[in-house]
C-alpha cells in the first residue's frame, strides 16, 4: 500500500464482529458512509487473494453505491484496515492483498492486557480521542461490555456479560417450559409480572438496567467528570429504557455507533502503511 493522504485518499475500515462485518468508507479523515454485510463464507476464500481491483469484490461485500463513490469497478482498490474479534474470519481476510490488520500493540492505551478485545480497545481509543479522557465505553452488542480509561489514557478495566439477545435466547433454549421471546420490547414490562413471558422480560430488562446504572455510578465515583459513550446494536433500546427508569443517567450518555471506526481512523492517521 502507498501512504494515505489524510485529506483526500479513500480507504475502507472493516470491523469483523461476532455477528456481522461492519464497513466504513473514509475519504481521508472524513467518514463518508457505513454498511453491514454477512460474514464471508469459507467456500469463497479463493476469491480474496485475487482481489486486485474493486471489480473482484462480490457485490454483497461492496455494494454498487460504494463502488460508485470510489469511481467505479475499474478504480484502484483502496486499502482495507481491519480489526477483528473472529479468528476464522481474520484468517480469510488476511489473504486479501489490500488488507492491513490492526493489532492491539498499535493502540496507544496504557496498561492493556494481552487478551483485551481489539474492538473494546479501539472503541475506547476512538471515544477518548473524540471526547477526551477519562472515558467509559458501554458496548450494547452481542455481549454487553464496559471498558474505561483514566485521564492519562491508561486502561482502568471493565466487565463483560451477555447482551440482551443472548440472555433472551439462552433462557428460551435452555429452559424447556419457557417461551423464546423477541428482545424488541418498546416499553418497560411490569416489574412483578403475572405471566411467564412478562416475567422473563422483567427479569432480564430490569436486572440489566440496574447493572448498567451500578457500573456507571461506580465509574463516576472514580471519575466524576468522565463522559460515557454507548454503542452497539441495542444502544437505542437500552437508552430508551434508561430514559424511563433512570432519566438522570440517560441524559449524560453519548450515543455513537461508529466508535470503532473512529478508533481505526486514529490508528490510520498515526501509522500510515507503505
Amino acid at each position: 500500500m502507498t501512504p494515505l493522504k489524510p485529506t483526500e485518499d479513500p480507504w475502507l475500515a472493516l470491523e469483523i464482529g461476532n455477528s456481522r462485518l461492519h464497513w466504513a468508507l473514509f475519504i481521508g479523515n472524513t467518514l463518508n458512509c457505513t454498511w453491514d454485510t454477512d460474514h464471508f463464507p469459507e467456500s469463497s476464500t479463493p476469491q480474496l487473494p485475487e482481489c486486485k481491483s474493486l471489480a473482484d469484490l462480490p457485490p454483497e461485500i461492496l455494494p454498487s453505491f460504494i463502488t460508485g463513490k470510489l469511481g467505479g469497478k475499474n478504480s484502484t482498490h483502496p486499502p482495507i484496515f481491519l480489526a477483528s474479534v473472529v479468528p476464522q474470519q481474520t484468517a480469510l481476510w488476511q489473504t486479501h492483498p489490500h488488507v492491513r490488520i490492526i493489532t492491539l500493540p498499535e493502540i496507544p492505551l496504557l496498561n492493556m492486557y494481552p487478551t483485551l478485545g481489539i474492538d473494546r480497545a479501539l472503541a475506547l481509543w476512538g471515544a477518548g480521542k473524540n471526547w477526551s479522557f477519562p472515558m467509559l465505553v458501554i458496548d450494547a452488542g452481542t455481549a454487553l461490555t464496559f471498558t474505561g480509561a483514566a485521564a492519562n489514557k491508561s486502561l482502568v478495566g471493565g466487565a463483560i456479560l451477555p447482551g440482551l439477545g443472548l440472555q433472551f435466547n439462552n433462557l428460551g433454549e435452555k429452559t424447556a417450559q419457557l417461551p423464546q421471546l423477541k428482545q424488541e420490547i418498546i416499553s418497560l414490562p411490569p416489574r412483578f409480572a403475572l405471566n411467564t413471558p412478562a416475567a422473563i422480560q422483567s427479569g432480564i430488562i430490569y436486572t440489566m438496567l440496574a447493572g448498567i446504572k451500578d457500573f456507571i455510578m461506580a465509574w463516576w465515583e472514580l471519575f466524576p467528570e468522565s463522559k460515557i459513550v454507548i454503542k452497539g446494536g441495542d444502544r437505542i433500546l437500552l437508552c430508551n429504557y434508561l430514559q424511563i427508569q433512570f432519566p438522570e443517567i440517560a441524559a449524560h450518555l453519548i450515543v455513537e455507533p461508529n466508535l470503532i471506526f473512529w478508533g481505526i481512523r486514529e490508528i490510520v492517521a498515526a501509522f500510515p502503511v507503505n
